[in-house]
């Protein structure tokens, strides 16, 4: 186990911009996660992990497979400097982004595509969504907040390693699913079915969009059919991440 004791060690200082800056995280396709639940759910895809940070006094769990992962020991100065939790628990892990082959792209018919949601929030939550529901990927396209900042990642509750996450253009990806022949679906509010009116399907994308206005006009020409959440009470809209849910459970086939 390796030992930092200063704020001003270079790796500590990257592990800070990792926490705190988008473009830290792009140029290295690498996040940072914090506190125990992330960090063991990280461990359980361990080819992600590049090392472990424990403040000093933390015990790694005995049962965790943390083999052959470094390790390192800092103080707890250095620790509140790399915390993006007001209390924390004193465990990180540095990961590396995921990165997935045409092949395994190939293999994805389940498809969650996000349009320009900007809320780190509701995009780790829709993540979170996807992965129980038993989709294939979530792509986020322009406009959206990055999916592995820390607010993204802690609303995910780590999903982020059970579920592919990549960022790409949607019209592209679009176009490839229509090749495929997998069924496209939009959320829109006008000349759109009722989703409770749609049967489920084994194999599908669903395209949802920023709440303010929606979904691009030119993506919903591109879909074979647009869907609504029926309104009963006297709202006005859903949390796009609520909608997502009621979405992707409503077409996911049950058999």
């Amino acid at each position: 186990m390796k030992r930092i004791e200063s704020i001003q060690n270079s790796l500590v200082k990257h592990w800070k911009k990792l926490g705190t800056t988008r473009k830290e995280r792009d140029k290295f396709a690498e996040f940072f996660v914090e506190g125990f639940h992330l960090t063991e759910e990280a461990l359980k895809n361990k080819s992600l992990v590049k090392s472990l940070v424990v403040r000093e006094g933390v015990d790694i769990p005995e049962d965790w497979d943390a083999e052959d992962v470094p390790v390192y020991s800092v103080t707890a100065a250095v620790a509140k400097e790399i915390s993006e939790t007001e209390h924390s628990q004193g465990i990180f892990a540095h990961c590396v982004q995921p990165e997935f082959t045409e092949d395994e792209q190939q293999t994805w018919s389940k498809l969650l595509l996000i349009d320009a949601v900007q809320d780190p929030g509701n995009i780790g939550t829709m993540i979170r969504t996807a992965s129980a529901s038993g989709m294939d990927a979530v792509v986020l396209g322009k406009g959206c907040a990055d999916p592995f900042s820390p607010k993204t990642v802690r609303s995910a509750q780590g999903s982020h390693f059970q579920i592919p996450v990549v960022k790409g253009e949607l019209p592209e990806w679009i176009s490839e699913l229509k090749e495929r022949s997998i069924p496209l679906f939009g959320t829109a509010l006008l000349n759109a079915t009722p989703v409770h009116e749609v049967e489920s399907q084994k194999q599908f994308a669903l395209i949802v969009g920023n709440e303010g206005s929606g979904v691009d006009p030119q993506l919903l020409k591109e879909t074979d059919q647009n869907l609504v959440v029926p309104l009963y009470g006297p709202a006005e809209s859903l949390n796009v991440a609520v909608a997502t849910g009621i979405l992707l459970y409503s077409l996911v086939s049950k058999s």
